[in-house]
């Protein structure tokens, strides 16, 4: 494949059946496809018909009988247990081979559901592919959910089995899942027939008679299971949208597509051969736990690091430059959040230099706009690139990147790049009309969307066609933003992010972008807050790095003026407030429809997502002083 950019992506849109039949070659089928793209139901498009596969063979049983049987598959570092080990494929492959046995002993078999409630363990990974290797269809949640939010998607996926752990580890904090579990079978309509219960050292779960089982009982009995193949448009797993109110939306993901994507993802996005060791510092839960902790880093032959920490706080804010410097991380794949955090307790990288770091070639960052600020921090400390890219849990991989492995661009700070080959990505109005160069409308993706994407939600084609009949033809994506003169995308936020101050569209990203600029602020959030005279005025919140000594209303005064001249008068922007912390959830996303309700005077549920639910106290604390809110 030649490595100009512009030959790859036109290929991609234009002959996308020859595009990706060729990349599927790399994936190992039982059965080959017949037709690589069948579109005869749109918007209902499907990849690799007729095709055969097991993933679980491809990011296991292939590597292993190819010679990296040895290589370390899996490094589990928890610094909250003090504990690193070390999984090779073999051993993976033995391990995962006998919790299929445990499942199939269960009754699940092909097209079956399982809920997986776990922390950041191996245990998480090993479930997770033992469901792929029987053809059970996996759906991960969140280990820490709400009682009523994993009730909510076991009525949904209706699992035959359940599989938790005692407990997972926040910190220094223990948390006991098995109440939570119990709570939420007791709520549902459904009720999952048996749950196997791994148990951690430092809790005990009791187990009830008759449904729930011990995982090291049953593996001790167990038999292995052989790989089924499945087609390749049967589903792989669900993964529920975070925050969402009422009945969530169980994004689907396929087997066949999916393994083609993954693989193509690693080597021309990332850059990443086998056998190098890959780090997606995320959670199993989340849409880049399954991606880029599991599937693709295991599909292509990689390591995969398995981190049971934060980025600060345990113990410090060189967490990040040890994990990397310990295991010989060649990629960091992180959220934003985490750079941000780093920064604020760190600001002139001091635990940086303890570290010698120099595997490390790319650091990689998505899940929330990266800010400017945020971006030359990190390229200054690291001396390394810094990759924005943009993706949603709905589309499972990245639609815009500057992709590594194919032809670098340079960078320009506030843009994930261009487009990834295969999404023919526009910036459209209300109308689907393609907007001209630099100006800010509807980022949506003509249909069809590449492999690996959401071919429906569960049980819900109804749902799925929200995403695909708004605007006829395009997938909208729900965010705004911009392509400039050389065809760089640029994400000004989510839609409902643009206000409208007396009949202005104003982007808060914009002015997010500025306020992130002043020397003491380490993260900030603007919101569009009701105001009976202009419909709507922008208010900012502002985090302080740590250090910072200064007079708090004079910050905040600083912080006003930038706003006004960087965007002017028309902003109206003239109220801002210093606060603690953001409210965010365990992924690392803002939660500022909440802190909206908060500005508004509404009454808000605290989200089942939210990492810790004692910031927003301190948010309703420091805008009842702006004079907004109850």
């Amino acid at each position: 494949m030649t490595n100009n950019y512009s030959e790859i992506y036109e290929r991609s849109i234009n002959h996308p059946e020859e595009f990706w039949g060729e990349a599927a070659e790399a994936v190992q089928w039982e059965k080959k496809w017949n037709e690589v793209l069948d579109d005869s139901n749109k918007p209902f498009y499907k990849w690799f018909v007729g095709g055969k596969l097991n993933t679980c063979y491809n990011a296991l049983d292939y590597h292993v009988q190819n010679g990296r049987g040895n290589q370390t598959a899996i490094i589990y570092d928890s610094p909250v247990t003090d504990t690193v080990r070390k999984i090779s494929y073999s051993e993976l492959l033995e391990t995962v081979s006998m919790f299929a046995g445990v499942l199939r002993d269960l009754g699940v078999s092909k097209g079956d559901t399982v809920i997986i409630y776990m922390p950041m363990i191996p245990e998480t990974v090993v479930a997770i592919l033992a469901c792929a290797r029987i053809g059970a269809v996996h759906s991960v949640v969140f280990g820490g959910f709400a009682p009523n939010e994993l009730a909510i998607r076991i009525d949904d996926a209706k699992p035959k089995v359940m599989v938790s752990a005692s407990c997972g580890i926040e910190g220094e904090k223990i948390l006991p899942y098995k109440p939570l579990l119990d709570k939420a079978i007791e709520i549902s309509e459904h009720k999952p027939g048996k749950c196997v219960i791994f148990q951690r050292p430092q809790v005990e779960a009791p187990l009830v008679p008759g449904r729930d089982f011990d995982w090291e009982t049953l593996m001790s009995k167990s038999q292995p299971a052989d790989c089924v193949a499945v087609s390749a448009t049967d589903p792989l797993y669900i993964l529920y949208t975070s925050g969402t109110t009422g009945k969530p939306k169980g994004v689907v993901r396929d087997n066949g597509g999916h393994a083609v994507a993954m693989k193509w993802s690693m080597k021309y996005l990332y850059d990443i051969n086998p056998g190098e060791v890959y780090w997606a510092a995320s959670d199993l839960g989340w849409a880049v736990g399954h991606s880029y902790i599991v599937y693709a880093p295991l599909l292509t032959g990689c390591t995969t690091v398995l981190y049971e920490g934060k980025p600060v706080g345990t113990p410090d804010p060189g967490a990040f430059w040890r994990v990397i410097s310990e295991h010989g991380v060649s990629a960091l794949f992180t959220a934003p959040t985490a750079f941000r955090a780093i920064k604020r307790e760190d600001p002139d990288a001091e635990y940086l230099k303890k570290y010698d770091i120099g595997s490390l070639r790319y650091l990689f960052l998505a899940g929330e706009r990266l800010d400017p600020d945020t971006y030359h921090w990190a390229v200054d400390m690291l001396k390394i690139p810094v990759i924005d890219h943009w993706w949603q849990t709905e589309t499972g991989w990245g639609c815009a990147a500057n992709c590594m492995g194919i032809e670098p661009f340079p960078v320009k700070a506030g843009s994930p790049t261009k487009a990834v080959p295969g999404y023919d990505v526009q910036i459209v109005d209300s109308e689907g009309i393609q907007l001209p160069a630099g100006e800010d409308g509807i980022i949506a993706i003509k249909l069809p969307l590449p492999p690996g994407c959401l071919p429906t939600l569960w049980n819900d084609d109804k749902r799925y066609l929200e995403y695909v009949t708004e605007i006829p033809g395009f997938y909208v994506t729900g965010d705004g933003g911009h392509i400039d003169e050389d065809d760089y995308l640029f994400i000004m936020g989510r839609l409902d992010d643009v206000i409208n101050v007396a009949g202005h569209r104003l982007s808060t990203g914009s002015m997010e972008e500025i306020m992130a600029e002043h020397r003491d602020v380490a993260e900030c959030a603007v919101l569009g807050v009701n105001d009976q005279l202009k419909g709507q005025v922008p208010v900012g919140l502002a985090v302080l790095k740590s250090g910072v000594d200064r007079d708090p209303d004079e910050i905040a005064r600083e912080l006003v003026q930038m706003v006004r001249s960087g965007i002017g008068a028309v902003a109206c922007f003239k109220q801002c407030a210093l606060v603690k912390a953001l409210p965010k959830t365990r992924s690392g996303k803002i939660l500022r429809g909440t802190m909206r309700k908060i500005a508004d005077g509404e009454d808000y549920a605290v989200p089942s997502t939210i990492e810790d639910e004692t910031v927003l106290s301190d948010i309703e604390e420091s805008i009842a002083k702006l004079g907004l809110g109850k």
